[in-house]
C-alpha cells in the first residue's frame, strides 16, 4: 500500500543545499516517501544524492524544465497526496500527518498552503500574511481562508487534481509560477485553503535569490492574466504590473503572446469576480514580487 503522502524536491546546481535538506525530510515522523527531480544540474547533484540517500528516488532531467519538473516528480510519487520541498526548505514535525488528517475531512479541498517560516528567526513569509488576511473570506467546508495563490515549498495538494489540472506550466521556470495552477485547480472546482497551523521552514541562502528572478516573476503574472482573466481584467492587471514590474518583464512577456493567445482559457465569471478582488489592491510595492499586495486586504496569488 503507499504511503498518504510523500514529498517531492526540485533542485538544480545545489548540491550542498539538498544534502542539507533530505536529512530533515527524512527525519520526519511521517516517514513520506522523497523523489528528487535534479533539473539538468552540471554539479554532480544526482550521484551525490544516490550516493547519501539511497532510499530517496532521483530522477535526473537531461534539460531544465524549472517548476515543471515537479509534475515529473508527482507522477513517479505513488502517494495520493504530495508535499512540496524545495533545496533550501522543510517541514515541521506532524505538519503532513495533520495535512492528511484536514484534506480527509474536507473533500472538496485540492490544495492547502502551510504557513512558511524564513531564515534561522523563522519569521512568516509576507505572503502568508496575504493570505491570512482572507480576502475572499473561509467558506464552508474550508479549514481556512480561500486563497488562490501559494507558495510551493510550502503546498500539499493531491495527486489526480494536480494532474488533471495539467501541474507547472512549463513554460514558466521558477518565479510566480503557483498563480496560474491555482486558477486552474479552482477552475476545476477545487478549493484552495491557507493553514497556518501547517508550517513549512524556508531556509534561504544569504544575498537573496537568483538573478533574473524578479522580471521572471512579473513575466510570469502578465502570461497567466492573458491566459486565464477575462480581456478587461487582464487589460487592468497588465497596467498594474508594468508600474513597477522590472524594465524587461513586459518585452518577456510580448514574446510569449503567441502561445498565450492560443492556450488562452478564461476561468469561470464568478472565479473571475474573485481573482478580480485579489487583483484590485493597487499596484504591487518594491522590490516587485507577485504574492504581496500593496495592502494586506489581497492577495495576489505568490
Amino acid at each position: 500500500m503507499s504511503p498518504p503522502i510523500g514529498i517531492v524536491l526540485v533542485t538544480r546546481d545545489r548540491r550542498a543545499e539538498v544534502l542539507a535538506t533530505l536529512p530533515l525530510l527524512e527525519a520526519l515522523p511521517e516517514r513520506p516517501p522523497v523523489v528528487v527531480v535534479d533539473n539538468a544540474s552540471r554539479d554532480g547533484t544526482p550521484a551525490a544524492v544516490r550516493r547519501a540517500h539511497p532510499d530517496v528516488r532521483v530522477l535526473a532531467l537531461p534539460v531544465n524544465l524549472g517548476g515543471a519538473a515537479r509534475t515529473l516528480g508527482v507522477r513517479a510519487l505513488g502517494a495520493p497526496l504530495v508535499a512540496f520541498a524545495d533545496d533550501d526548505s522543510d517541514w515541521a514535525p506532524g505538519a503532513l500527518a495533520r495535512a492528511v488528517d484536514l484534506l480527509a475531512a474536507h473533500p472538496r479541498v485540492v490544495l492547502l498552503a502551510a504557513r512558511v517560516l524564513v531564515g534561522a528567526a523563522r519569521r512568516p513569509d509576507p505572503v502568508c500574511a496575504a493570505m491570512a488576511a482572507a480576502p475572499l473570506g473561509t467558506p464552508r467546508g474550508l479549514p481556512g481562508p480561500a486563497i488562490l495563490g501559494f507558495l510551493a515549498c510550502g503546498a500539499v495538494v493531491r495527486r489526480d487534481a494536480f494532474l488533471a489540472a495539467g501541474g507547472f506550466h512549463p513554460r514558466f521556470g521558477i518565479g510566480g509560477e503557483e498563480e496560474l495552477l491555482a486558477l486552474d485547480l479552482a477552475a476545476r472546482g477545487g478549493a484552495l485553503a491557507y493553514v497556518p497551523e501547517l508550517v513549512a521552514h524556508h531556509r534561504p541562502a544569504a544575498g537573496g535569490g537568483r538573478s533574473g528572478r524578479s522580471a521572471r516573476q512579473a513575466r510570469n503574472a502578465l502570461w497567466t492574466a492573458w491566459l486565464r482573466a477575462p480581456a478587461p481584467l487582464a487589460a487592468r492587471r497588465t497596467a498594474a504590473l508594468t508600474r513597477d514590474a522590472p524594465p524587461t518583464a513586459l518585452a518577456r512577456a510580448l514574446r510569449g503572446a503567441g502561445w498565450v493567445a492560443a492556450e488562452r482559457r478564461a476561468v469561470p465569471p464568478a472565479l473571475a469576480a474573485d481573482v478580480a478582488r485579489l487583483w484590485g489592491a493597487g499596484s504591487p510595492p518594491r522590490p516587485w514580487r507577485p504574492g504581496v499586495p500593496a495592502s494586506r486586504s489581497a492577495l495576489r496569488g505568490a
